[in-house]
């Protein structure tokens, strides 16, 4: 799978030298796993939550994926040029004494803080979270905002 994800294409297609790169991840994995419900056990696939970007010329736009997590634990920051998503994601603990085959959901404090490559208006910034996926629309700053030139 890390061969897909890095490069596309299934690791059969590359011989040895990934081989043995795939029989050292299996070994890291046994060693993690090997913690239980230990610290390594609990540390996330990727970083949370994942997002995307995009803008047009008025506004940039964060979607975050934050399944599970309730409005009111999340805290969003604008400043000038960056926003700040923090909050906390609680997942119900599995029953007692339960072992682990894999463990990639994660409970916890998080924190996402996105440089923005504009000045923004903080005073308008809006959210909106439906169905675990946060919308914060984020208006540019007037004078961040494309103008047309007239040409003399």
């Amino acid at each position: 799978m890390i061969y897909r994800t890095l490069f596309g294409v299934p690791r059969r297609r590359f011989g040895a030298p990934f081989s043995d790169l795939e029989g050292m991840r299996r070994q890291m994995e046994r060693f993690i796993n090997a913690f239980g419900d230990g610290p390594l056990a609990r540390e996330g696939a990727g970083v949370f939550p994942a997002i995307n970007i995009t803008e047009d010329a008025d506004s940039y736009y964060i979607s975050a994926e934050l399944p599970g997590v309730k409005s009111a634990d999340l805290d969003i920051n604008a400043t000038a040029n960056q926003l700040t998503l923090s909050g906390e994601r609680k997942i119900s603990e599995e029953a007692a004494g339960a072992r682990y085959h894999r463990r990639e959901r994660e409970a916890g404090r998080f924190s996402r803080a996105v440089a923005l490559s504009g000045d923004i208006d903080p005073d308008n910034v809006k959210a909106r979270l439906v169905d675990g996926v946060l919308t914060v629309t984020i208006p540019k700053a007037e004078k961040a905002r494309p103008r047309q030139v007239a040409i003399q």
